[in-house]
């Protein structure tokens, strides 16, 4: 295997982690974002009111988003073992 076919493989693996992952990022800053300004505009600075709604709004994110990271991830492992053969060279 060449340097540049290891190289892929890695540039693929990083792209499915960062589409995998970027999602469920997005919803946690949204979700920071919206409690932060709450917090604002109530002067209420409690801890377990920032941390709670995050969370829950990360896991009903992970939740609903679940099927299709399964689905994108078991492509991306089909295809690496689909083409085990092309790497072992």
């Amino acid at each position: 295997m060449t340097p540049d076919g290891v190289v892929e493989i890695g540039r693929q693996a990083l792209m499915a982690t960062f589409w995998l992952s970027a999602p469920l990022l997005a919803i946690g800053f949204a979700a920071g974002v919206l409690v932060s300004l709450v917090q604002i505009a109530t002067s209420m600075q409690d801890n377990a009111v920032s941390t709670v709604p995050r969370l829950a709004a990360f896991f009903l994110g992970l939740l609903l988003l679940m099927p299709w990271m399964l689905q994108k991830s078991m492509a991306y492992t089909a295809d690496i073992l689909g083409n085990l053969a092309r790497y072992a060279r």
